[in-house]
This record gives structure tokens, C-alpha cells and sequence, in this order.
């Protein structure tokens, strides 16, 4: 058993060893410039803890953990694209570091790339690639309804829920159902490591959403007020709509979704401001603490030892816990 830094470091020296194609190194080298800007490698940590948790040595699952990092960095390198964002990890990113074109097929070469490495495991290569596949159309689904809250007035709870669960948990919940697979896992525990990722990752979003308004740089490992800069309609900016009063509610919403309106600074105070005495912080923190519970209530139902539950356990604390 290892612990969840373990598995991390170990799927990072892996991943240095790992040699992708050579030719052409127009498709390929973009493939390893967007490996290589590092990570917290969450994804393949969970795929190899869920492995770890049913058998003695992590090193068999890390073809499939590679195939859930290589899928991840494919979406955010067409994320990357689609959001004009110039800078990935403190790096330029890959359309701008090559271009538009190279970054697209690049990313397509990804996608194919990593129902390659499941080839590795062929007595479970239907029952991974089955999960993957699912997992990759929902992320699909996700990200087009996060585009499509950008030209609409209204988004309900309910819609960003199911969003972020598409957009986020859902890779988080197939990592470690697919870990579980590979570990000869009981079909009760395969559900239970499922619920676990989803809810965890839904959980984990929302504290990423308190972060950003409420946080600072050293705990969100970015600048803090990026989603009221963007106009992101997260749980915060939907629920005080629904706490602040009709007059406040009006002014929020009407520094959102203004055509044309420049997000100053002042503005970006203001909607803050707006946000904050909605008092809509112990409201997310509420919910956030529910997924999390609920999470945890999945891994405790986990048929293995408390011990081999320890770097889940240690993993969900990590990403829960940072304060606000």
C-alpha cells in the first residue's frame, strides 16, 4: 500500500520514462510539450490508489493511469482553445506555443493514444474502455453546457450541478472505478469507488468556487476573482441571485450578462461585494459539506480494510479541507 504522494511521484517518474511517438514531430511534440507542464496528477493517483487498494504493487495499472492523464490534458488543451487562454500551468499554452491547427489534431492524437494504452490490459479491455468511453462523451456533454451558460441570463442550481459533475467529477469517478476494475473489484465496490469520485469531485468544485471568490492565490494556486472576471455562473453568483434582495439581485445579474459591459475592476468589486453579503458562503459550504459526506459514506461502504482506504481518505481530506 502506498500513500497518495507515493503514487503521485511514482506515476510522475513513470510518466519521465514514458516515450511517446517521435514521428512527425509536428503531432507529436505537442503531445509532449502539454505532458509535461506538470500537474498535481490527481486523475492517475486515484486510478492507482483504487488499484493499490486491491493489490500489492501499483505499478501493473500504469498504462491505464497514463490513459486517464493523457484524456484529461486532451480536454484542457481544447478547453485552452476554445477559451482563447493564453496560459496553462504558469506556460504558454499549446495554440499558442505552436498553433491553432497543430493543438487541435495534437489533441485528437491524444484521445486516440489513450484507448491505445488500454490495450494493455486485454481480459479487461471491455470493461475499461466501456467506462472511458462513457466518461468521455459525458465530459463532452459537460463542457458544452458550460459554454452554453456563457449566452444565457439564467442558470438553475440544479443545471450547474449537473455541469460540474459532467465537466469534473465524472473523470474523477471513471479513474477510480477504472482502477477498481483492473483490481478484480466486486461490482458493489466498482459502484461504491464510482459514487465516491463523483461526489468527491462535485464536492471539490464547489470549494474551488469558495476559493476563487473567497480564497487566496496560495490556496487556489491562481489569481483569486477569476470566475466574476469571466462571468462564470457558479454556485455562488446563482444562489445569491436568489438571497440578495430584487434590487441587488438586478444589479448582480445586470453586471453579468450586459453585452458589452467591460469587467473592470470596479465592477469585479462591486459584483464581490454583491455576492459577499448575500451571505451565500454558508450556503456553499453546506452543500459542499453534504457531497462530501456523501462521499465518504461511499468509501466507508468499500468491502477492503479501514488500512487500504487510507490514501483515499488522505486524498479526500487534501482537496476538502483547504479553509476559506
Amino acid at each position: 500500500m502506498h500513500t497518495i504522494r507515493e503514487l503521485q511521484d511514482l506515476f510522475k517518474l513513470r510518466l519521465s520514462e514514458h516515450s511517446f511517438p517521435s514521428s512527425p514531430t509536428t503531432l507529436y511534440d505537442p503531445v509532449r510539450y502539454v505532458m509535461g507542464i506538470g500537474g498535481k496528477r490527481i486523475r492517475p493517483a486515484l486510478l492507482l490508489a483504487s488499484y493499490d487498494m486491491y493489490a500489492d504493487a501499483a505499478g501493473p495499472a500504469f498504462e491505464a493511469s497514463l490513459a486517464v492523464e493523457v484524456f484529461h490534458n486532451f480536454t484542457l488543451l481544447h478547453d485552452d482553445i476554445m477559451d482563447e487562454a493564453d496560459l496553462r500551468r504558469n506556460k504558454p499554452t499549446v495554440h499558442v506555443a505552436y498553433d491553432e491547427n497543430k493543438a487541435i489534431l495534437s489533441g485528437d492524437v491524444m484521445m486516440i493514444y489513450a484507448y491505445q494504452l488500454l490495450e494493455k490490459y486485454p481480459e479487461q479491455y471491455y470493461a475499461l474502455s466501456k467506462v472511458f468511453s462513457q466518461t468521455a462523451r459525458e465530459v463532452c456533454e459537460g463542457q458544452s453546457m458550460d459554454m452554453h451558460f456563457e449566452s444565457v441570463d439564467e442558470v438553475s442550481i440544479s443545471e450547474y450541478l449537473r455541469m460540474i459533475e459532467l465537466k469534473t467529477s465524472v473523470l474523477l469517478a471513471a479513474s477510480l472505478k477504472m482502477g477498481g476494475i483492473l483490481g478484480n473489484a466486486s461490482i458493489e465496490d466498482l459502484n461504491h469507488l464510482y459514487e465516491f469520485g463523483k461526489n468527491l469531485g462535485i464536492s471539490f468544485q464547489i470549494q474551488d468556487d469558495l476559493l476563487d471568490t473567497f480564497g487566496t492565490e496560495e490556496q487556489l494556486g491562481k489569481k483569486i476573482g477569476g470566475d466574476i472576471t469571466q462571468r462564470k455562473k457558479t454556485y455562488l453568483y446563482i444562489k445569491a441571485l436568489e438571497l440578495l434582495s430584487e434590487q441587488e439581485a438586478s444589479r448582480l445579474r445586470q453586471i453579468y450578462t450586459t453585452e458589452g459591459l467591460v469587467m473592470d475592476a470596479t465592477h469585479i468589486a462591486e459584483a464581490k461585494s454583491l455576492i459577499t453579503s448575500s451571505h451565500v458562503k454558508v450556503h456553499a459550504e453546506e452543500l459542499k459539506l453534504v457531497y462530501q459526506q456523501l462521499a465518504l459514506s461511499h468509501l466507508d461502504a468499500i468491502q477492503v480494510t479501514a488500512e487500504r482506504k487510507t490514501a483515499l481518505k488522505e486524498l479526500a481530506d487534501y482537496l476538502l479541507n483547504r479553509e476559506v
